[in-house]
């Protein structure tokens, strides 16, 4: 077990650091947060919704390598957070557009950012990864 995990379970808050203002009882659900904003598949989505709502077929046209489970998935998710609304028309055929909410367009901002990071930097990581003796994953491919 990791520290913050010991902390946790025994109601104290971390003493010092970034999660040193988070109660403890929070941190679990902070973690989960985290794991689903912070998931690559997620963070494509809000940053291509920036431009507006859209329907599902356009979205993956936006986010290639995005599987259609992956994106249903995902979305379901980020629907049930409230950083996206999923609108049904009453339409024939039927229509239904994604759209980030307020609480999604707060993160739009940080996920630009950190997908400009990822972009600036492509080169050097790659370069890293490289190296020998760097761990190999097939998924860092």
């Amino acid at each position: 077990m990791g520290a913050m995990q010991d902390s946790a379970e025994i109601g104290m808050a971390a003493a010092v650091g970034p999660c040193a203002s988070i109660p403890a009882d929070h941190m679990a659900f902070i973690r989960q947060v985290l794991d689903s904003v912070g998931d690559k598949w997620s963070m494509l989505i809000i940053a291509v919704l920036e431009v507006g709502p859209m329907r599902y077929t356009d979205l993956q046209r936006q986010i290639p390598g995005i599987s259609q489970r992956m994106l249903t998935h995902t979305l379901r998710q980020l629907t049930e957070d409230g950083l996206i609304s999923r609108t049904a028309y009453a339409e024939v055929p039927p229509r239904v557009e994604y759209a980030l909410t307020p609480l999604g367009g707060g993160l739009n901002e940080i996920v630009k950012q950190l997908i400009g990071w990822a972009a600036d930097h492509h080169d050097e990581i790659r370069a890293s990864r490289s190296r020998p003796g760097a761990a190999a994953s097939p998924s860092r491919s």
